[in-house]
């Protein structure tokens, strides 16, 4: 199952603040738009994302090809996803599952 990039998607309450913390440990946006609320930023192969207002909690995020793929892969193995993407569509799409402890796992194909 290729599950593409990985990225943390932070919960965050001012996104000012978070991106002056992120770059002062050496982060730099790549993606985004602050006005809007989200910002991806980058420090070597880590990313991580800021979303201010779209997200309850922390998100483990990953960006694959395939997320009909591997969201039907993940039913047929029994998993319950909290939401699904449209398989009768293609192209972007995103689907979310929860993991044990309820830590949520978004699939966010963007292509």
């Amino acid at each position: 199952m290729n599950l593409g990039t990985f990225s943390i998607s932070l919960a965050v309450k001012d996104i000012k603040a978070s991106r002056a913390f992120y770059e002062r440990l050496g982060f730099a946006a790549f993606d985004g738009d602050e006005a809007q609320n989200w910002l991806m930023l980058r420090n070597g192969d880590t990313k991580i994302g800021l979303f201010q207002g779209m997200f309850e909690a922390n998100t483990l995020t990953f960006n694959p090809p395939d997320v009909r793929g591997i969201q039907k892969a993940l039913k047929a193995g029994g998993a319950t996803l909290v939401l699904e993407a449209d398989e009768s569509t293609t192209g972007p799409a995103h689907a979310m599952l929860l993991d044990p402890d309820g830590n949520p796992i978004l699939l966010d194909q963007h292509a």
